[in-house]
């Protein structure tokens, strides 16, 4: 059961164990983020993984929003 958990991410348990995906894509949003911090330009990672540049954006976007939300305590 797929459920889109936002603008072309979506999570499927049967696919990539639960994680998020880029929709219609095995391609995880993790993935996609490694690929990026290790050097691959988004050409490069649109043509080895025939992604749309809106599906790398929407990845980024995702990721930023996740990190948004995340508290850290610090101990005092």
């Amino acid at each position: 059961m797929m459920i889109e958990i936002a603008p072309r991410i979506v999570v499927d348990p049967a696919v990539r164990f639960g994680k998020p995906i880029i929709q219609g894509t095995r391609i995880s949003v993790a993935q996609v983020l490694a690929k990026l911090a290790g050097g691959m330009t988004m050409d490069e990672l649109m043509h080895e993984y025939d992604l749309a540049q809106a599906d790398i954006l929407a990845a980024l976007y995702y990721a930023s929003v996740k990190i948004d939300e995340e508290e850290i305590l610090v101990p005092a």
